[in-house]
């Protein structure tokens, strides 16, 4: 029997990687739940592509403002001294290396560090890469959260991506439902495993070689 944990604890464990002080950008989908587990007493400063510096969390139903939206389309809130910035200006800081995280939701983690987040077919299908391959590159660090199996039970760690790439050798960490890796040169090495989970029962699930 494996070990999951949910979606909300596994954001919760991302933020307390964050660190202090950080620029960072949440991607579309699940990434999103980590603002709302960053520290309070901390400072870490959220970025949307979509031209929005100092977000806060997802606001309470009785507060949403439908102008205050986030890359996803999602109800967001702003800080005290946020900022509202062109496109453009957005972009520019994510391809100038003036983030310091990105969390990325992804189809396929390959050993080299490879990212594949969108496909071109499927019922899963995001029909475009958007600003994702900017943020792959841009980041100091990217992190990537997923669950580690898809529904019919493939790993989403893989020795080479076969869906597009989003980009090459950018991953930095990848956090899973089962367990937490660091990609290194030589491959996959298991930071942090959750319950009962080993590093031999999760190579057995991923079908690769994993270090401990």
């Amino acid at each position: 029997m494996t070990t999951r944990i949910t979606r909300a604890q596994l954001a919760a464990r991302v933020a307390m990687d964050i660190p202090e002080g950080s620029y960072v950008n949440l991607g579309i989908g699940v990434p999103t739940l980590v603002a709302d587990y960053l520290p309070a007493d901390q400072e870490i400063i959220l970025h949307t592509e979509n031209g929005l510096l100092g977000m806060g969390a997802a606001p309470h139903e009785t507060q949403v403002d439908p102008d205050l939206l986030n890359a996803g389309k999602q109800p967001v809130t702003e800080l005290p001294g946020a900022a509202f910035f062109h496109h453009a200006d957005s972009f520019g800081m994510m391809r100038g290396g003036h983030l310091d995280v990105c969390v990325l939701g992804a189809f396929q983690v390959s050993q080299a560090g490879d990212l594949a987040n969108w496909s071109t077919g499927g019922a899963d299908a995001i029909p475009a890469v958007g600003g994702a391959m900017d943020l792959a590159i841009g980041a100091k660090a990217v992190y990537v959260m997923t669950d580690l199996l898809t529904k019919s039970g493939e790993s989403k760690l893989v020795s080479a991506c076969t869906y597009p790439l989003t980009g090459m050798a950018c991953v930095t960490r990848v956090y899973t439902d089962h367990a937490i890796f660091d990609v290194r040169p030589d491959g996959f090495v298991v930071r942090e495993a959750f319950g009962d989970n080993t590093v031999a029962l999760l190579a057995a699930l991923t079908g690769l070689e994993l270090k401990g």
